[in-house]
C-alpha cells in the first residue's frame, strides 16, 4: 500500500506545482505519476513504477513540449520610443563621438544621441532615427 501512497504524494506535488506555476512545467511529471499508479495496480515492483514514471513523463516531455512552444507566442510589446525609429530629431548638442558629446530632441523628449559613423553632427542638423539602444538614440543625417 506504500506505494499507492507515494504516487498519489507524487501526483498532488505535481500538480500543486503546475497550479502554481502554470508554465506546464510539471505537468508531465504528474501525468507519469498516474502510469506508475496504474502500474502499482498491475503489480510491478517499484523499479518497474519508477521506469513507467520516468518513460511516461519523458515521452510527454519530448513529444508536447516544442508543440506547445510553438503554439505560445512570446510577443515583446512594442516600447512607446520604438514608434520613433525613422522619424526625425534635432540635433541640441554636437554629436561628436571624440568628445563624448551629443544629445537631440525627439517629440519634445531630450535624448543622448550617437551615430554609428562617428560622424560630427553639428546643432540644429535634422537627423534620422536608426534604433534605440536603452536612453542612446542612434541617428544619421
Amino acid at each position: 500500500m506504500g506505494f499507492y501512497v507515494f504516487w498519489g504524494v507524487v501526483f498532488v506535488l505535481a500538480v500543486i506545482a503546475e497550479v502554481a506555476s502554470m508554465q506546464l512545467v510539471s505537468i508531465w511529471f504528474a501525468i507519469g505519476a498516474v502510469g506508475a499508479f496504474i502500474g502499482v495496480l498491475c503489480g510491478l515492483g517499484f523499479t518497474g513504477q519508477l521506469a513507467v514514471f520516468v518513460l511516461v513523463s519523458l515521452l510527454l516531455l519530448l513529444v508536447t513540449r516544442p508543440f506547445l512552444r510553438k503554439l505560445r507566442v512570446k510577443q515583446t510589446p512594442p516600447m512607446n520610443s520604438d514608434k520613433d525609429i525613422g522619424k526625425q530629431a534635432v540635433v541640441i548638442e554636437t554629436i561628436d563621438a571624440a568628445h563624448g558629446t551629443g544629445r537631440a530632441r525627439a517629440n519634445g523628449v531630450d535624448w543622448i544621441a550617437v551615430t554609428e559613423s562617428d560622424d560630427v553632427i553639428p546643432v540644429d542638423t535634422i537627423v534620422v532615427i536608426e534604433r534605440i539602444d536603452g536612453a542612446k538614440l542612434i541617428v544619421s543625417r
